[in-house]
């Protein structure tokens, strides 16, 4: 596995993606809308890795909620696997706990996310890249 991304929440994406383009120098920037998760993602490509910033589209998004209770900051860090689906069944036998099924990501890719309980509170999306 390696880190795809980290994740931060924030309330307004536009704002948030000026800023860390010009705190980070980042010039490479690609936006996208993740029906299945109610956000709208702004990808911003670093040298060996990517920060994306996301927005809720929707009352019911957990990303909605997460600013609701948390405010903006960190969401969560995406770890890629090469077999999603083995990488699963791997960790549930290990006792490893999973927020829903494996479902569409952006970019085409195949995610699910591990419960924080799992991870000493840190939740932690898998990806897996077409």
């Amino acid at each position: 596995m390696r880190i795809d991304h980290v994740a931060i929440a924030v309330n307004n994406l536009e704002e948030a993606v000026k800023e860390y383009q010009d705190a980070l120098g980042v010039k490479e920037v690609e936006f996208e809308s993740v029906e299945t998760e109610g956000v709208r993602v702004a990808i911003l490509h670093l040298d060996n890795s990517r920060i994306e910033l996301m927005e809720a589209t929707r009352a019911n998004s957990p990303i909605k909620k997460f600013l609701e209770s948390r405010g903006e900051g960190l969401h969560h860090i995406a770890l890629e696997t090469e077999k999603i689906d083995g990488e699963v069944e791997r960790m549930k036998d290990r006792g490893v706990r999973f927020l829903g099924d494996v479902r569409p990501g952006s970019r085409g890719t195949k995610i699910t996310f591990i419960h924080p309980k799992s991870l000493h509170g840190v939740l932690a999306e898998l990806c897996s890249h077409p």
